[in-house]
């Protein structure tokens, strides 16, 4: 590229779901603003969207990793319809609308309008066995524990405890929390996470009445029976991987593989950008965008900034991995009448939780079989693939009453891929993006931010683009 030519240049590393959607809006943008920019998009392995990864074997859909996103979030939906596979959508079943929590090794329904901590609707809740009556009456103390004043950030444990009591965060918050952050409740920030409970706390007093007062103004919701509102969950017809393979479709002349960054370098007018890869190629750039887990970016940023660096290692990261088992239908003994179960810490099973994957959404598995995705987190995931078999194996086998070995199991391990947002993390981003907006024509995005789902990822890398087509 000539320097005179008049055109510009932008690296976005990280091909995850993160940069696919930085430099498909970024392209997009500079089109329609008639901007000259060459765009190249950098990933270090030989495949683009990251933990996204759907495999087809023997009649089966497999996600190896998540398997639908929310619609309530809107970008991830909207990029969807943008890129025409809107039509490709699927909802999740709608005959098994609830999930399940493993009490003293079985399985029981979480009440019809429990929703992550507390109850909607009192009857279901005073007939569960998941609580004990000494746990039920004060989960109902909620009603008139005065609201917090303060609007300091807390732990979610604390919170749950607080408002709710010891059972509400043992037997139902920490495992539905846990399977949704792969995290630590006792350090999880209650105001990056779960603000809206701040907010019913701060708007009515009470979680309880805040729930009710919601269930009468959306008379919807109470016909989603259990735990998450399903209904807005979606998923692709050939799998979440439709997504991130129709990006790179789009993107082919943009994406380098195989590229592995080794070092990034800013000029001494600040003007442009060095990046060395690992085969000694070089690539400059007036724009860049780092899309990776933040201590990967920590890395990358050891010689640009040290308080950016040290802000960007304040943001933990934690393992897991996916374990997918498929079963002749006639070897599972329970009706699998749901979407799966989530496992409290107190019950001491390597998994935290399974999805009925074949139950959940259709066409997951071939008649007269099922497929389910168990999961672990650390230090259970860093066993051997074999191990990791085993014991999802052992623990299913009690709660589902398997009666013979799976046809076949898969296990893919994340490493480091999910953030940790503990007590503070807004102020640590803030910090980030002073020290960002220190240096021009960077910009950094991911889930290690303000947002760890799928939609969240995709608004990331959208702002991103916006924010660099702005430095110029």
């Amino acid at each position: 590229m000539s320097e005179n030519s008049g055109r510009k240049h932008s690296i976005i590393i990280g091909g995850g779901i993160t940069g696919l959607a930085t430099c498909y809006r970024l392209q997009r943008e500079a089109a329609t603003r008639d901007i000259p920019l060459d765009i190249t998009l950098l990933e270090s392995s030989g495949r683009v969207g990251g933990v996204i990864e759907t495999e087809h074997r023997d009649e089966f859909l497999i996600e190896h990793g998540p398997d639908a996103f929310i619609s309530t979030k809107p970008a991830a939906k909207a990029l969807c319809e943008e890129l025409g596979i809107a039509d490709q959508f699927i909802g999740t079943n709608p005959k098994v609308r609830r999930s399940f929590v493993v009490r003293n090794g079985a399985l029981y329904p979480v009440p019809e309008g429990f929703y992550m901590m507390a109850p909607g609707s009192f009857m279901p809740f005073l007939k569960t066995p998941l609580f004990s009556w000494r746990g039920k009456l004060r989960m109902v103390l909620d009603l008139f524990i005065p609201r917090r004043e303060r609007d300091t950030d807390e732990a979610v444990a604390h919170f749950v405890r607080r408002r709710l009591g010891t059972e509400a965060f043992t037997r139902m918050a920490q495992p539905m929390i846990g399977g949704i952050y792969t995290s630590d409740a006792e350090n999880l920030s209650l105001k990056a996470t779960f603000p809206r409970f701040m907010e019913m706390e701060k708007a009515h007093g009470s979680i309880i009445k805040a729930l009710r007062t919601q269930k009468k103004q959306a008379s919807q919701t109470s016909r989603d029976t259990s735990g998450p509102r399903y209904s807005l969950f979606l998923s692709f017809k050939s799998g979440m991987q439709t997504l991130t393979d129709t990006l790179a479709q789009a993107l082919s002349d943009n994406i380098k593989l195989d590229a592995k960054v080794e070092h990034i370098q800013q000029t001494s007018d600040g003007n442009r950008w060095h990046v060395s890869l690992a085969n000694r190629e070089t690539l400059n750039a007036e724009l860049l965008c780092i899309a990776l887990p933040a201590p990967q970016a920590a890395v990358l940023t050891g010689d640009l900034s040290g308080p950016l660096t040290s802000k960007l290692n304040e943001i933990p990261y934690a393992s897991s991995a996916t374990v997918n088992l498929a079963f002749r239908r006639e070897d599972v003994t329970h009706p699998l009448d749901g979407m799966g179960f989530v496992v409290p810490a107190t019950e001491n099973l390597s998994l935290i939780g399974c999805s009925f994957s074949s139950v959940k959404f259709e066409d997951r598995a071939p008649t007269d079989h099922v497929l389910l995705r168990a999961f672990v987190s650390e230090p259970t995931s860093k066993k051997t693939e074999t191990e990791l078999i085993e014991l999802c194996r052992s623990d299913l086998t009690a709660l589902l009453g398997i009666k013979n070995a799976p046809q076949f199991a898969t296990v893919r391990k994340h490493s480091q891929a999910m953030a940790q947002y503990q007590v503070g993390h807004q102020d640590i981003v803030r910090s980030i993006e002073q020290f960002t907006g220190e240096l021009r024509g960077l910009v950094l995005a991911g889930n290690g931010y303000h947002g760890v789902g799928i939609p969240d990822c995709i608004r990331s890398g959208e702002e991103a683009a916006l924010t660099l087509l702005g430095a110029l």
